[in-house]
């Protein structure tokens, strides 16, 4: 019976230790080879004095010895807390002292940046550097820790759209059930190659990992820079599985695909965020015998809900139903269900809900809340995302309820507005944004980028949404950028944007 999320290596490797786990560049580990790394790693810990249930922070790019790090810990009875290498120093000293991590790995060129904020973090005791971490060979193994499945296993540091970033603790049952569902709805099997290209400290990332280790399939790291890249290593790699949010799919959809980069691929599966209508046709075009998985998640339920590739022509706006083990339901504000085209605030129960914020009960209690008022029996996750279900019970993403422009009277969703202007064909992306207006409460601005190779036309393009808008949608202006802001998990950074807009 699996306890930690170490065991899904330990699993792995029981079943068969020569099969590739792990590849980066060109260095491949077997499940043998990276199981005596995590338990050598779980060794170096514990005689460093690691307790269980301690925090160790993770701050290096994408490579095996990030993986080693972060399944290592789980093993010594720790709990990992990866941190995104695009974070600068203030940013990860954050992280480091709210978490209250004993331990960090990280490189020497890292270390040498956070020498400044470092005495900011009390609680930090000892560094470990990448390059100390067992190689080849390894070093003395430690049996595992046993750990049960409501114990803290890691916490995923997420921005919202104020403050500073929450950290969103999850324990190994949260882990473990994730794992076990999308290895079930993407139908993942040992004969899978996995390109890991979303960073290891955001949800759907770190769910690369967890779904290879389940099933014992191959993941491939890839530190992305280049669209060009992708497309290399799912050559290189004969990748079956690629798992992007829209941003990405938007620069990937512009490539040249040559068919050997195509052939092999089975899925590709977006999260993150609605995939723009022509950059999914585009994707349709260079992946014909592909599956398309439409995704909604949220750190804090680690995976949410998936629409099944038969349903992706009928319903592409849809971010379809509950993944199994997992029940989502649109509800009122007092907890009752939504009827069928109600709007609502999509909730989450059930095995994937996480423990809650760490260290901020208050928020955790804002959020992490019984799913009816009248009963204290389930605790559920209010997201703040509006939805509505229809009558078959696919589900359909509104927006965010503090993303929501109200304008004239009405609240309208910025995703309709961005939608309507990917669907002229004028821009490759588009966010709108609510700037305040004595007149009308707020006016929208779009801010856009323009095709590649092209010059975007705000008039043409805000003829357009005249057309297809009704008044109160359509634009005020229209603020052209050549390439959009991103969160370092490669999202739009709206909340940059809307400061940047008030602050001009």
């Amino acid at each position: 019976m699996v306890s930690g999320l170490h065991e899904l290596v330990r699993a792995s490797a029981e079943r068969d230790r020569s099969a590739p786990a792990l590849s980066h560049g060109a260095d491949t580990l077997d499940y043998a080879e990276l199981w005596r790394r995590v338990t050598a790693c779980a060794a170096g810990l514990r005689a460093d004095g690691l307790a269980s249930g301690d925090r160790v922070a993770v701050y290096m790019e994408k490579r095996p010895q990030a993986v080693v790090s972060i399944f290592g810990t789980s093993a010594a009875g720790g709990a990992f807390v990866p941190v995104n290498p695009l974070l600068k120093p203030a940013q990860v000293s954050h992280i480091l002292e709210h978490s209250g991590a004993r331990v960090l790995v990280t490189t020497r060129d890292r270390l040498e940046a956070l020498s400044g904020v470092l005495p900011e973090c009390p609680e930090l005791e000892r560094t470990v550097l990448a390059e100390e971490l067992p190689g080849p060979g390894s070093g003395p193994a430690a049996e595992p820790v046993g750990r049960a499945d409501d114990e803290l296993a890691a916490i995923l540091y997420t921005s919202g759209s104020t403050g500073l970033p929450k950290g969103v603790a999850l324990s190994h049952r949260n882990l473990l059930a994730g794992a076990e569902s999308v290895c079930e709805y993407l139908d993942i099997s040992a004969s899978d190659r996995l390109l890991a290209v979303l960073p290891l400290s955001f949800d759907a990332g770190l769910s690369q990992l967890t779904t290879a280790f389940r099933a014992g399939a191959h993941a491939v790291l890839l530190e992305y820079l280049l669209p060009g890249e992708v497309v290399r290593a799912c050559v290189e790699h004969r990748i079956t599985g690629l798992t992007g949010v829209p941003p990405l799919w938007i620069q990937l959809a512009e490539r040249e695909w040559p068919p050997e980069a195509v052939e092999s691929v089975r899925y590709i599966a977006n999260t993150g965020g609605r995939m723009p209508r022509p950059t999914l046709a585009r994707l349709r075009a260079i992946f014909p015998a592909a599956d398309v998985f439409l995704m909604y998640g949220l750190t804090e339920a680690f995976r949410s809900t998936y629409l099944d590739p038969s349903e992706v022509d009928a319903r592409p706006d849809s971010i379809g139903k509950a993944i199994p083990g997992a029940e989502v339901l649109v509800v009122r504000e007092d907890g009752s269900e939504c009827e069928p085209g109600e709007e609502g605030e999509l909730i989450h129960l059930g095995a994937l809900v996480a423990m809650g914020y760490w260290r901020d009960p208050e928020a955790s209690a804002e959020r992490f809340r019984p799913a009816s008022a009248a009963s204290s029996a389930e605790r559920a996750v209010w997201t703040g995302d509006r939805a509505v279900r229809d009558e078959q019970g696919f589900l359909y993403f509104v927006g965010r309820a503090d993303e929501m422009i109200k304008t004239s009277g009405y609240r309208v969703s910025p995703t309709e507005i961005e939608e309507a202007a990917r669907a002229t064909g004028l821009v490759s992306d588009a966010v709108a944004l609510g700037v305040a207006d004595a007149r009308l409460g707020q006016r929208v601005v779009l801010v856009a980028s323009p095709v590649r190779g092209a010059r975007l036309d705000s008039e043409a393009l805000l003829k357009r949404l005249r057309a297809e808008l009704p008044t109160y949608m359509v634009p005020s202006s229209v603020v052209t950028r050549e390439e959009m802001p991103r969160s370092p998990n490669g999202k739009l950074d709206r909340a940059l944007l809307r400061s940047q807009l008030v602050t001009t």
